[in-house]
């Protein structure tokens, strides 16, 4: 078939692409709770040193990094362990179905993380560009 090939030359980049939207939408988890972007009430009362916001904390600058590309495969991988650690603390407890107890974020992000630390961050990334200086 035809189109089974068709993105393959493209898929250095798709990985790029894959982690800078990754890299955004959990960034945008961090942004809410530490800096209040978007709003959301059931961060409102949230401190610094607790579980919420040591992950917010870590939410906000790895996400950043990730997007970046800087250290990208230590940092996802850290973040792959954050959001399994995530899962079963805060979600498993709920319900056995992912569905239904509202991690199915939280496995994504736990798996897509782990890809990127085994693929690293592909071409368009300050890890490829710190490479090719060297």
């Amino acid at each position: 078939m035809p189109f089974e090939n068709a993105l393959a030359p493209f898929s250095p980049q798709l990985l790029s692409i894959l982690r800078i939207m990754t890299g955004l939408l959990f960034l945008a988890h961090g942004s809410a709770k530490l800096l209040g972007f978007p709003h959301l009430p059931m961060f409102d009362d949230l401190q610094l040193l607790s579980i919420g916001g040591i992950s917010g904390l870590l939410e906000l600058v790895s996400g950043a990094l990730i997007v970046l590309g800087l250290f990208a495969r230590p940092v996802a991988f850290i973040l792959s362990g954050e959001m399994a650690f995530a899962y079963f603390l805060a979600h498993a407890p709920r319900s056995f179905f992912p569905i239904l107890n509202g991690g199915d974020a939280a496995i994504l992000y736990c798996f897509v993380f782990l890809y990127i630390a085994a693929a690293g961050a592909g071409p368009w990334s300050l890890d490829a560009m710190l490479r090719k200086r060297s």
